[in-house]
């Protein structure tokens, strides 16, 4: 399981590592004849698709999970000047 994601992101996190291959090899393989933006495409709208969904159900608990992600911004990093509440 990635350390980016929570374990009712999973879905999220597999199709977000299929795109980023897929682009990798688009990058890598220009001279290929093979045209790979269109799937891309696909599964970046599948993916948006699939957020909305899992986020649009969460229960109680995946939201604290959320609250209390360790990469979450956080107040405390404000810039200086500004002032905390």
């Amino acid at each position: 399981m990635s350390l980016n994601f929570l374990d009712f992101e999973q879905p999220i996190a597999e199709l977000e590592a299929k795109i980023d291959s897929l682009t990798a090899v688009s990058r890598q393989d220009e001279k290929l004849d093979i045209n790979i933006d269109e799937e891309v495409h696909r599964l970046r709208e599948k993916s948006v698709e699939l957020t909305r969904k899992i986020f649009a159900d969460l229960g109680a608990w995946q939201v604290a999970q959320l609250a209390r992600h360790p990469r979450r911004p956080y107040t405390g990093l404000c810039p200086p000047g500004v002032r905390r509440i």
